[in-house]
């Protein structure tokens, strides 16, 4: 479905003036188109496009973006849009590091069930890698035939969280697809931003890098590694579930010992709200923990009002039955047999293949911390892997009269690797001047 684009100052001052008003669609420059996919017979993915509006270029001249959430549940039409990359904040007011500037944006609601996304039965839900992409290959197969514009364009992914490890199967999938002929894009490359590519990296990094920043103890660092040598021996038996409940019991520890540190953003505290409701959950299964932690949290009361209020009003294709986020818990617990299951044999295979890979972390971000990253990293078998290994990091401003580091990469052949200064895990929204930077070094418009 396209639609002109609203006009928003002039949309919130019509809803505000006249609560009741049929809403309108006036022009403005920019586009936008939106629409569903029945990816399967009984569910459908929900898709938003955002064309780039740059005034010196046209948007054939700049890449397209596809960014993907993590959770698995968050939404990407939600929390990425309005929260990190989109051109309007979550008051519905202009970014100033929007990437639009820079590239086209596609945001789609993976895997079914999260966002706007719906299933129309309980067994329709997506439960391992495998089917969020082929899933995605049947939104992306669709996207690309409806809209040619777009076929050779430069194509790019770039996720977040749990949306790297689904990036990381979907773009093998997508390569395959490609090679195949069943699909016709210019794939240039993926991007892993603090991905959960290996969980037990993560969680066995938490403490040692809990413990440099005088965030725990030598006691607490003893029991937290107790339980990283349950979920390591729970690893090598392969019991994934069990491992599961040990990296929440590990989260739990955590929070108790730290007095409730932020696991997206160390230097943060969680609010007293959610320290009570953890509290008060702690006796529970660990999925309750879990979802509250890492899917509902994308969820705040704010951004659920405004995506199933004016936002649902705008599309005007959203089905009556749907709350934008009503299942995404659902979605969560769903997917919880492929949690604590690594990708990094993905990775391998997508730097054999040629694809370019470039993995970013906020220096703040516990969840998945930089320790853990480098960790996984280490266990590549990608030939060139020494090579890069030896090289030396070059710094990199946000602009050439800053003085102060932003972060540092390198990069040999087609992985890169970025680390991002003063980030936590959402990146765009704790340093955006950098992570915009970021993207147009990745999809070659800027240089270092």
């Amino acid at each position: 479905m396209e639609l002109v684009p609203w006009h928003w100052p002039a949309l919130l001052l019509l809803l505000r003036l006249s609560p009741g008003i049929a809403l309108v669609q006036p022009v403005e420059q920019g586009k936008e188109v939106w629409d569903y996919v029945t990816v399967r017979s009984n569910a459908s993915m929900f898709w938003w496009l955002y064309y780039a509006n740059n005034s010196c270029k046209n948007f054939t001249e700049l890449p397209l973006i596809m960014w993907l959430q993590g959770g698995p549940g968050g939404s990407s039409t939600g929390f990425g849009n309005f929260e990190e990359i989109g051109p309007l904040d979550d008051e519905l007011k202009p970014r100033k590091t929007t990437w639009l500037q820079s590239a086209s944006l596609l945001f789609v609601d993976n895997p079914v069930g999260t966002g706007y996304s719906f299933v129309n039965q309980s067994d329709a839900y997506a439960t391992n890698l495998d089917m969020v992409a082929s899933d995605m290959l049947v939104l992306l197969q669709n996207f690309f035939d409806s809209r040619p514009e777009f076929k050779t364009i430069p194509f790019y992914i770039f996720s977040e969280s749990y949306g790297g490890k689904m990036a990381a199967g979907i773009s093998l999938e997508l390569y395959k697809a490609i090679q195949k002929g069943s699909i016709k894009c210019n794939f240039a490359g993926v991007t892993l931003g603090d991905s959960w590519i290996s969980p037990v990296d993560s969680v066995l990094s938490w403490g040692p890098y809990l413990y440099s920043m005088s965030l725990l103890d030598d006691r607490s660092l003893t029991e937290l590694t107790k339980i990283g040598e349950k979920l390591l021996d729970a690893m090598n038996m392969g019991l994934y579930e069990w491992a599961t409940q040990l990296w929440a019991d590990a989260e739990t520890l955590v929070e108790q010992d730290t007095d409730g540190v932020n696991f997206y953003n160390i230097l943060n505290k969680n609010p007293p709200e959610l320290a009570k409701k953890m509290s008060q959950e702690f006796t529970q299964h660990h999925l309750v923990r879990l979802d509250h932690r890492h899917v509902r949290q994308l969820h705040k009361d704010k951004l659920s009002a405004l995506m199933n209020g004016p936002i649902k009003k705008k599309l005007g294709i959203i089905p009556d039955s749907v709350t934008w986020g009503e299942q995404a818990s659902l979605v969560f617990k769903n997917m919880q047999k492929d949690f604590m299951k690594p990708v990094i044999n993905i990775v391998d295979e997508l730097l054999e293949a040629g694809i370019n890979v470039t993995i970013c972390n906020g220096q703040l971000d516990l969840i998945v911390d930089t320790m853990g990253q480098e960790a996984w990293l280490r266990k590549l078998k990608w030939p060139e892997l020494t090579t890069f290994s030896q090289m030396k990091r070059k710094p990199l401003y946000v602009n050439p009269e800053s003085y102060d580091t932003s972060a540092f990469y390198k990069s040999h052949k087609n992985l890169a690797f970025y680390w991002i200064l003063k980030a936590g895990h959402m990146i765009p929204s704790d340093q955006g001047e950098m992570a915009l930077k970021m993207m147009r070094m990745v999809t070659g418009q800027e240089m270092n």
